[in-house]
C-alpha cells in the first residue's frame, strides 16, 4: 500500500528534478558567487584635446578625476569556474572597438586563465574627456597629449585595474533593486510641421510635444564580501553625463558628484559603476519648466551637478534599504557573446550631394584661413564619412555592421549591451519583452568608427542632428534587429 505522504514526496522530487533540468538546459546552474573590484585613475596628462563638440577644445585643467571602475563577477562550483563577466565603466565619451582590443591584449599579458572576450567596457558619455579616436580633430602636434599616447595610457591603466580586481576575487553576495529619479529628459522636440529639433525651443506656438519617451528607472546591484561589507554597486541611469558638456576642461560630469555622495554614505571601499541605459535621445538638460526647477535647486543651495547626484543617491538609498537583506550568495551566472550583423542605413544620392557641397565649402574655408580648422575640421570629417559610405554602398548589395553583443544572466537580473547611442524606445522594447525580473540595458559598450546614434523611424522623419544620415550608421530597421536578437538570447537564459 502506497501512503499519501510518499506520493507527495515523489511529486516534490519530480518538481525539483524538473527545475534542475530547466536550469541545466538554459546553462544557468546556481553556483557560488565570487567578486573582485578596483578603481583606476584615467585622468590624462594635460593639456589634452577633449571630445563631444564639433569645435576643438584644449583642456588645461582637470576639474575632477576621470576613473575606470571595474567589477569582476564569477561563479564557481568548488574550485571550478562556471562563468564570469568583467564589467568596466569608464568616464569617457565613447570607447572605440579598437581600443577595447588594446585593453584585452594588455589584460592577456597580465592575467592567465581569464577569457578576455568576457571583458565589457562601457562609457558614461561625458563630453569632457580625452579624444580616443585618431583623426577626429586637427589637434596640434606639439604641447598637447596626443591621441595615441592617451589610448596607450588608457589601455594599460584599465588592464592593471582588471588584473587587480581578478587577483582579489572573494566570496560575495549580491542584491538587485529598482527605484526612480528624474535625471534624463527627452531632448527631441517635435513641431507642428512634422520636423523635430535637437535640444531646441519649446516656448513656441508650433511646439507640439517631446518626440519620444523618458526613462526614470534607477536599476541597482549591490555586492557584499563574506564579512558583510559593501564593496561595490552598479547604478543604471538612462541619461548621458553631459551637464557640463561645453567646458574646455577634463570633467567626469555628474558621476563624480554621485561617487562622492556614495563614498560619503557607504565608505571609500565601495566601487561605483555607472551603466548608461538607452539614452540616445535623452539629456540631463531640462527642456521646459526650468525656472521652477532652478528655484527648488537654489533653495537647496546646490549646483546642477549636485542636484542630479542628490536625486540618484536618494534612489540608491531607497533601493539599498529595501533589498539589503535579500542577498544571494549562490545563483546562476551565464554570459553569452556574439557578433551581430546589423543592416546599415543607406545614404541617398541627395544625402551624398548635400554632404559633398558642405565638405567642399569647409575645405575652401580652411585653405583660406587654417585657423578655421578648429571650428570646421570635425564637421568636415563627420560629413566626409557619409561620402565614403555612399561610395562604398554602391559596391555592396547589403552593407552591414558587425556589433559585439553581450547578454548576461545574474540571478533574476538580465544585462544586455550595445555599441550605440540607442534611442530610449529601443531600450524600453527590450525591457518590456525580457523575461528577467529586471533588465539593465547598457549602451556605448564599444562604439562604431562613426555614426553612433541609433534613432527611431519617427526621429528619422523629424530630422535634426541625432537622426540625420551623418549621425547614424544604423537606422531604425537595424535597431529592431538589435532588439529582436537581444530578446532571443535573453529568452534562452529564461526558458
Amino acid at each position: 500500500m502506497v501512503r499519501k505522504s510518499d506520493t507527495n514526496k515523489q511529486k516534490k522530487m519530480i518538481r525539483i528534478f524538473t527545475l534542475f533540468l530547466t536550469f541545466l538546459s538554459a546553462g544557468a546552474i546556481a553556483s557560488n558567487l565570487y567578486v573582485g573590484r578596483s578603481s583606476v585613475d584615467i585622468t590624462p596628462k594635460l593639456p589634452v584635446a577633449v571630445t563631444g563638440q564639433f569645435h576643438l577644445r584644449i583642456a588645461k585643467e582637470a576639474e575632477t578625476p576621470l576613473t575606470a571602475n571595474i567589477l569582476v563577477i564569477e561563479t564557481r562550483e568548488g574550485s571550478v569556474s562556471e562563468d564570469l563577466a568583467v564589467m568596466v565603466s569608464c568616464d569617457v565619451l565613447y570607447i572605440p572597438t579598437d581600443v577595447i582590443k588594446l585593453v584585452r591584449d594588455e589584460v592577456a599579458k597580465r592575467v592567465k586563465g581569464l577569457d578576455i572576450s568576457k571583458i565589457v567596457l562601457n562609457a558614461t558619455h561625458t563630453h569632457t574627456a580625452p579624444v580616443l579616436r585618431e583623426g577626429e580633430y586637427a589637434i596640434p602636434k606639439n604641447g598637447v597629449t596626443q591621441v595615441q599616447e592617451y589610448r596607450k595610457f588608457f589601455a594599460e591603466k584599465i588592464a592593471d585595474g582588471i588584473s587587480a580586481a581578478w587577483n582579489q576575487r572573494e566570496e560575495a553576495g549580491v542584491a538587485w533593486g529598482l527605484s526612480y529619479a528624474v535625471v534624463g529628459y527627452n531632448r527631441r522636440v517635435a513641431y507642428s510641421d512634422g520636423t523635430s529639433g535637437m535640444s531646441s525651443k519649446t516656448d513656441l506656438p508650433e511646439f507640439r510635444n517631446l518626440e519620444g519617451p523618458e526613462d526614470h528607472d534607477i536599476n541597482t546591484l549591490f555586492f557584499w564580501n563574506k564579512s558583510g561589507q559593501l564593496i561595490a554597486m552598479v547604478i543604471g541611469v538612462a541619461s548621458p553625463s553631459q551637464e557640463v558638456e561645453g567646458r574646455a576642461a577634463v570633467h567626469a560630469d555628474y558621476w563624480d558628484a554621485v561617487r562622492k555622495e556614495i563614498h560619503g554614505k557607504y565608505g571609500r571601499q565601495v566601487c561605483v559603476l555607472g551603466w548608461l541605459g538607452a539614452a540616445g535621445d535623452l539629456t540631463p538638460h531640462i527642456r521646459y519648466r526650468q525656472a521652477a526647477d532652478d528655484r527648488m535647486r537654489e533653495l537647496r543651495k546646490l549646483n546642477r551637478l549636485d542636484e542630479l547626484a542628490r536625486r540618484i543617491v536618494l534612489a540608491v538609498d531607497e533601493s539599498y534599504e529595501t533589498v539589503k537583506n535579500d542577498r544571494h550568495n549562490t545563483l546562476p551566472l551565464v554570459h553569452k557573446t556574439e557578433r551581430l550583423t546589423l543592416p546599415e542605413r543607406l545614404v541617398t544620392e541627395r544625402d551624398y550631394l548635400a554632404a559633398k557641397a558642405s565638405v567642399e565649402m569647409a575645405k575652401s574655408k580652411i585653405e583660406a584661413d587654417p585657423k578655421e580648422a578648429d571650428k570646421l575640421y570635425r564637421r568636415m570629417t563627420w560629413e566626409g564619412e557619409t561620402l565614403r559610405r555612399y561610395e562604398r554602398q554602391q559596391k555592396e548589395r547589403q552593407p552591414g555592421y558587425d556589433m559585439e553583443l553581450h547578454v548576461i544572466r545574474l540571478g533574476d537580473v538580465a544585462i544586455c549591451t550595445n555599441e550605440f547611442e540607442l534611442f530610449s524606445d529601443f531600450g524600453i522594447r527590450m525591457q518590456a519583452r525580457s523575461k528577467a525580473l529586471q533588465t539593465f540595458v547598457v549602451q556605448l559598450a564599444g562604439s562604431p568608427e562613426w555614426g553612433s546614434y541609433l534613432p527611431t523611424e519617427k526621429a528619422v522623419k523629424g530630422g535634426a542632428y541625432s537622426a540625420v544620415i551623418h549621425s547614424c550608421r544604423i537606422g531604425p530597421e537595424g535597431g529592431q534587429v538589435l532588439v529582436d536578437r537581444t530578446v532571443e538570447l535573453l529568452d534562452e537564459l529564461w526558458k
